[in-house]
């Protein structure tokens, strides 16, 4: 699966240098993390940005990158959990991010388009939902309105469009960033997995091959790579499909989301060569979909049924992660620790939270004050209001933890390979493992997420193993791919 963004030629950068000391290391090259270095660099600080992988190669490179204040039905869902300042903070939070990168688009010379964003129904079921978050939208200051008529090609039963907003190329902005950071004397470094961060005066942060000190590290990883602070159990992690196509037809020029399930995304993409039809949707929880391949097979053929003649050239899937009490945790990693900072929880909307919590985080290493970032603070007594979420999460987790571990003590173990592309997990004594055979290499590691224990499942769609607990993948080698897991997979 390879993600349109990520399918072009991008400049390297090196592998960390050991010893070197910084006044902020910001861990993850996403929007967040880029953003986030580039204002402290802006402020004077000496920043260096330190990647496991390639700039932009986690959920960044695998948006759908709608730039929207309107979220599917996120507004209305915060709202019954929330007071109505809460709800306005948030739609302040996510304005200021959204203004702001259009402003660093313009001043860049990167492109983007602007697009009227909708939520709709597809059918009558979907109507309560969506009228809801147009009276969220309306209390929160937004001029959405009510329409019946879209350029789709398929019936809706009715849709909240808010006018004015804005799509982009998620690596373009990224790219300009990596630029303007290095002409500002930011040091960004690939291929340098962190496995662990140590409090202090400084932080250190240790990779396989270098030990770096910080005065202040932000993890702007998608999900904490440190267990304090709990955050793994006030998180659920969640995986998408997208597919971007061919179409000889109309294009749609606005940005689409059903509220029904299963969701779908409709945009369209500009490009050089060849405008493409992007198309998004079939989420589910990391790691507890028997076969990820299917959903986008789905999408693919849903697609096909409605825009005649699309072909598919790139899909992907992104991984983002929900709050328990659905706002973002942007802020301290533990409240009495404001040495390491964290940004998380966007849950699908990362284009203009991303930059929000940048703005956020930089605010309150520079000494200053947002308001509107109450909102999104790390800890608070908001949190009570996921309380019950929380709880049934946590129940399912360790439902999947002891399923898990049951399940592969029952299975025997099999002297046959697994065929190409695929995976499974068999008992070795007492021990799960992963069994997979990808590339023509057959491969045996232990099927127990580094993390909490968990037992892996294998994700067919991307020839990983995923985590059903916390969300931790793994490559077939046993690397560590994302999530909260640090250790790779040991062999078997």
């Amino acid at each position: 699966m390879t993600s349109l963004w990520l399918d072009r030629t991008q400049p390297s950068h090196p592998l960390p240098e050991n010893g070197r000391e910084f006044d902020v290391l910001v861990i993850g090259a996403g929007l967040t993390g880029l953003t986030t270095a580039l204002l402290l660099s802006r402020a004077g600080h000496s920043v260096g940005v330190v990647e496991a992988s390639r700039v932009g190669a986690g959920t960044t490179g695998h948006t759908t990158a709608k730039v929207s204040l309107l979220q599917g039905t996120r507004l209305s869902t915060i709202r019954s959990r929330h007071s109505a300042e809460i709800a306005r903070q948030y739609v302040e939070a996510n304005t200021e991010g959204q203004m702001w990168l259009r402003h660093y688009c313009e001043e860049n010379d990167v492109p983007y388009q602007l697009r009227s964003a909708y939520t709709y129904a597809a059918g009558e079921d979907g109507i309560p939902a969506v009228q809801a978050e147009l009276r969220a939208t309306h209390e929160a200051g937004l001029p959405t309105t009510w329409v019946t008529d879209t350029e789709l090609p398929y019936p809706i039963a009715g849709a909240v469009q808010l006018a004015e907003q804005a799509q982009i190329d998620p690596l373009d902005v990224l790219t300009a960033m990596v630029t303007d950071l290095q002409r500002r004397g930011a040091t960004i470094y690939e291929g340098a997995r962190v496995r662990s961060v140590d409090p202090g005066t400084p932080v250190t942060v240790r990779t396989d091959d270098a030990t770096l000190r910080a005065g202040r590290v932000v993890l702007a990883t998608g999900t904490p790579i440190m267990d304090r602070g709990g955050f793994w159990a006030r998180l659920q992690p969640l995986r998408s499909y997208a597919v971007a196509f061919h179409h000889p037809g109309p294009m749609p020029q606005g940005m689409y989301l059903s509220a029904d399930s299963p969701s779908r995304s409709v945009r369209s993409v500009p490009r050089p060569d060849g405008d493409r039809l992007l198309i998004g949707g079939n989420g589910h929880v990391v790691g507890r979909e028997r076969h990820p391949a299917r959903q986008v097979q789905d999408l693919t053929d849903w697609t096909r049924r409605w825009f005649p003649g699309a072909e598919p050239t790139h899909s992907w899937s992104a991984q983002d992660y929900h709050a328990d009490h659905e706002l973002p945790f942007v802020g301290p990693l533990t409240p009495t620790d404001d040495q390491i900072l964290v940004a998380t929880g966007f849950d699908k909307w990362g284009m203009t939270l991303a930059v929000a919590s940048a703005l956020a985080l930089s605010s309150r290493i520079l000494g200053g004050r947002t308001d509107w970032a109450q909102a999104l603070q790390s800890w608070t007594r908001r949190e009570f209001a996921g309380a019950p979420t929380a709880v049934k999460s946590n129940l399912q987790v360790g439902a999947h933890l002891v399923g898990g571990w049951a399940s592969s003590i029952l299975t025997q173990q099999n002297r046959r390979p697994p065929a190409e592309n695929t995976g499974r997990v068999e008992r070795q004594g007492l021990t799960p493992t992963a069994v997979s055979t990808v590339d023509g290499a057959t491969r045996r590691r232990s099927a127990v997420c580094t993390h909490l224990g968990g037992v892996l499942t294998w994700n067919d769609a991307e020839c990983s193993w995923d985590c059903p607990l916390h969300g931790s993948r793994f490559a077939p080698d046993g690397a560590v791919l994302e999530g909260p897991a640090t250790r790779d997979l040991p062999e078997q």
